[in-house]
């Protein structure tokens, strides 16, 4: 059993949380001869707690340690009318393998459970351990995908996808459209998600949308930027030409940066040209869902912040 207590994440613990996230995040990845993620720690961290605040305060919870008082743990998590989705979990690393992450999860599980909703995640495919905490909770793994980054020239990048002139900002009248799009194609919806993306009152944030002429949205991509962190996603489209054209608009909206963008591993139709403008991979994530699941009917570009589910 953890020596933990499970409790929901309050404001003054921002600093905290921030600097566990890219403590544990960091510790994990150096210890496998890897780069860190957040160099910069929780100067850049902080806005996952700013994130969920902002788009529905009050989802997140933290492990506190009975020993010491500190946070062992920490977890947001995003209620929304289909799913309930697990977003970002850490583990502080002077906590590893005492059964903090499996604590988080199990409260977790039981908030899902009580609303009688799915649970989803995007997790790592590298991170054994938080995989076999998943299944051993009942997820499966339903697609995979992989992670890939790109530094987007001052220009911009020189390729002109079919379809690219369909492709425009996303407006608030867009929202309902974006919203059924996404419900039919993978079974899922998040209105307010798509509300707080194009309001964008923190100023990093933006959205483009694929619609031909007066015709329906048939694909949309958002893509977020505060300092020190850089990435695309969530999109969804109908088709691999949409999402392609959708990518590469919001990757020409970070000129001079370089995002990260997650893409389902058998799509070559966006992979390919993504290799050939010099996209390479950094790792792999599965999409894993506890309890009703729908088959994708198009293509879904998933996200970390806030998750997709």
């Amino acid at each position: 059993m953890s020596e933990v207590d499970i409790r929901k994440m309050e404001p003054a613990d921002r600093s905290e949380v921030a600097d566990l996230i890219a403590v544990s995040t960091n510790t994990w990845y150096q210890t496998r001869g890897l780069p860190c993620v957040f160099p910069d720690g929780h100067v850049v961290t902080g806005v996952f707690f700013d994130v969920y605040e902002k788009l529905d305060a009050g989802y997140g919870i933290v492990a506190v340690s009975k020993a010491t008082g500190r946070l062992a743990g920490s977890c947001f998590y995003h209620p929304r009318p289909t799913h309930v989705s697990l977003g970002i979990m850490n583990v502080h690393p002077n906590y590893f393998g005492q059964g903090v992450a499996r604590s988080l999860l199990d409260h977790i599980v039981g908030i899902a459970e009580s609303q009688q909703k799915p649970l989803r995640l995007i997790s790592s495919a590298m991170n054994l351990d938080s995989f076999s905490l998943y299944t051993r909770a009942g997820f499966v793994p339903r697609q995979t995908f992989q992670d890939m980054y790109i530094t987007v020239p001052e220009q911009g990048l020189d390729h002109q996808p079919a379809g690219a002139e369909h492709v425009r900002a996303a407006t608030l009248d867009d929202i309902e459209a974006m919203a059924a799009l996404e419900m039919e194609v993978a079974g899922i919806r998040r209105d307010k998600d798509y509300r707080y993306f194009i309001e964008n009152q923190d100023g990093f944030w933006h959205a483009s949308v694929y619609q031909q002429d007066d015709g329906p949205i048939d694909g949309f991509m958002v893509s977020v930027g505060p300092d020190g962190l850089c990435a695309v996603g969530p999109g969804v489209a109908r088709t691999t030409d949409q999402a392609l054209a959708l990518l590469i608009a919001e990757l020409n909206y970070r000129k001079g940066r370089t995002p990260l963008f997650i893409v389902p591993v058998d799509c070559e139709e966006i992979v390919g040209p993504m290799y050939d403008l010099g996209a390479k991979n950094c790792e792999f994530h599965f999409s894993q869902v506890r309890g009703e699941y729908q088959r994708p009917t198009g293509v879904i570009l998933p996200t970390f912040l806030p998750e997709s589910g």
